[in-house]
């Protein structure tokens, strides 16, 4: 029995599609067909009901998937430990992270990283939250971090770091000298916020929507530096997270001011997808990020 004959029959049952399966492996449906009945012949018994639509595992062909995954997934541990083994000089961590995670808070964890493996190159890019998804779900990316993370079955989601939502705006704005905002003071404000669909846009109408508060959108872009370049010129307020204004705070180009009503915040992320074997060292970023130090 070899590991690809095990990487088909279980892409056969994921897929339930013969073609599919066929044009994952670059095969024929035929050399997938012969495949699963070289495996159904060795065992004695029928693994696949072919007479289904879309096809469906029979009860051994049930308990031979679990175990044909069990197997998939030692292996893929068996070639991880190997590479481990290899010089510590020739690995890689390929990490996306959305802009303001990445410019604003990872940057320290990558320092702490650097003292435990100092030869292991920290690669890091920086993509919207529905690339990152596209990008750890395909494998290509080993650990994304995004904002207000969704729940999908085919990842690990752990929780990272509650960054804290304040009203930023001007220092010439009217609100700019108080030292804290009641929410209701939004009320029918120019408001700089992000396109829709970002997921942190939907986090922050969440908030105005359970304080019935309405704002007056003026612009929407798709990344918190070029709100803060519109909020530094005064063209309107926006919520914001504090850990991605501290350079602007330091210069005195925008203001930030915390909210009476609650402390709001800002969910983020570390997704990996699941079942991927990560080195020593991947695993080992997982837990200083999750430790959140």
């Amino acid at each position: 029995m070899h590991i690809d004959t095990l990487k088909i029959f279980c892409d056969l049952a994921d897929l339930r599609s013969f073609s599919k399966t066929a044009d994952k492996h670059f095969l024929s449906q035929s050399a997938v067909s012969q495949q699963l009945a070289q495996l159904e012949v060795a065992h004695k018994c029928q693994l696949l009901n072919r007479k289904k639509r879309p096809l469906e595992l029979t009860a051994a062909g049930q308990l031979f998937y679990k175990a044909a995954k069990d197997m998939l997934d030692r292996y893929e541990q068996l070639k991880s430990e190997l590479n481990s083994l290899k010089s510590s000089a020739e690995s890689r961590i390929n990490v996306a992270a959305i802009f303001s995670i990445g410019m604003h808070t990872l940057p320290n964890y990558v320092k702490k990283f650097m003292v435990s493996y100092p030869n292991v190159n920290v690669h890091i890019e920086y993509f919207s939250a529905a690339r990152i998804y596209e990008l750890v779900l395909a494998g290509d990316i080993d650990v994304g971090l995004v904002a207000v993370p969704k729940r999908d079955k085919r990842l690990d989601v752990y929780d990272f770091e509650d960054e804290p939502l304040v009203l930023v705006c001007s220092p010439k704005h009217p609100l700019a000298s108080e030292s804290q905002v009641d929410i209701y003071q939004l009320q029918f404000e120019r408001f700089i916020g992000f396109d829709e669909g970002v997921p942190t846009r939907i986090w922050i109408d969440n908030i105005l929507q359970r304080y019935n508060i309405t704002i007056r959108p003026v612009m929407e872009f798709d990344n918190i530096e070029t709100i803060k370049r519109a909020v530094e010129i005064n063209s309107g307020i926006s919520i914001l997270p504090r850990t991605a204004i501290l350079q602007e705070l330091a210069s005195g180009t925008i203001k930030a001011i915390p909210f009476s009503n609650e402390n709001f915040v800002r969910p983020t992320g570390i997704i990996v997808r699941k079942g991927r074997i990560l080195s020593q060292a991947g695993r080992y970023v997982i837990e200083l990020l999750r430790k959140k130090e």
